[in-house]
């Protein structure tokens, strides 16, 4: 099913990718209306023009103009939202979310809401490390990658509009996961990264190392400027699959402190090797990808 411009989309929550979002989706046609507490928000929003029309709280009239709901809050906020204000949705819309996490969220949300509206989880995996609609570029969704977590309560039809509007908002490959196989994989490839730059920039103890930091420093802490409510509620809500993954590496960092200690150069040059070894492979799908 496609995304057609006689849809209207209501994002709720215009941080940076819910704007990033609005933005995207006004650039190509479509009519994008928006809530979210802020006026200041909501004026930026206006004068940038990448809404139609936007309100601070949810009201019957206005909610239930939309087709396509996209929820862009954190996970807790949004089940409240479905708790408290899922009666305004009309019949027969289809509801979508960018939540970091899908496993503990996509059952709860699923079960709650009323037969008739259906819930198709989504990650975009793009953001930036600021938050708010300041930040917000629709240009991160370039040669980025969309993930869709079906269950067995989607049907097909809901499935591919979700999917379409991945495309629409410009990533270049759009794929599906079990929400559990999302979880796992995403507690390595993003949860895991973000524990290390948070753990690498809290373990320096001399503040004039900074005046002589060079680009690897730079390169490994970028994402240590964190929006600490949402990783925090992302650890904690995944944090099985993210445990896991720490104690993984905490066995190959073991592995090289211990060469180190022994200065067993022959062991960091293997361990060295298989690390070359294993990024230029992924260096060289993502080419084939983009």
């Amino acid at each position: 099913m496609k995304l057609t411009k006689d849809k209207k989309i209501l994002i709720v929550g215009l941080g940076v990718i819910g704007a990033a979002y609005a933005d995207a989706l006004t650039e190509k046609g479509y009519c994008v209306l928006a809530i979210t507490r802020s006026e200041e928000t909501l004026e930026i929003a206006r004068n940038r023009g990448i809404i139609y029309k936007g309100i601070n709280k949810p009201e019957k009239a206005f909610v239930e103009q939309a087709d396509v709901i996209v929820f862009a809050l954190y996970p807790h906020v949004f089940e409240e939202w479905i708790e408290n204000y899922q009666w305004m949705i009309k019949s027969g819309a289809v509801i979508t979310d960018v939540t970091g996490v899908k496993s503990c969220i996509v059952y709860k949300i699923q079960d709650m809401l009323r037969e008739d509206i259906e819930f198709v989880p989504a990650h975009p995996m793009a953001g930036r490390e600021s938050k708010g609609i300041k930040y917000a570029d629709k240009n991160v969704f370039k040669n980025a990658n969309y993930i869709v977590t079906p269950t067995d309560k989607n049907t097909e039809e809901a499935v591919e509009l979700c999917e379409d509007l991945g495309r629409v908002l410009g990533f270049l490959k759009i794929s599906r996961l079990t929400p559990e196989k999302h979880d796992y994989m995403i507690a390595f490839l993003s949860q895991l990264t973000h524990v290390i730059a948070v753990s690498l920039m809290t373990a320096g103890e001399d503040d004039s190392l900074y005046d002589y930091s060079g680009d690897s420093f730079r390169d490994l802490t970028r994402i240590a400027n964190i929006n600490d409510e949402m990783w925090s509620e992302l650890f904690t809500l995944n944090r099985e699959a993210l445990l896991k993954e720490i104690n993984k590496f905490e066995i190959q960092l073991d592995k090289m402190k211990q060469y180190i200690d022994t200065a067993d150069k022959n062991g960091m040059r293997d361990m060295m090797k298989q690390s070359t070894k294993n990024k230029l492979a992924f260096d060289e799908k993502y080419r084939k990808k983009s």
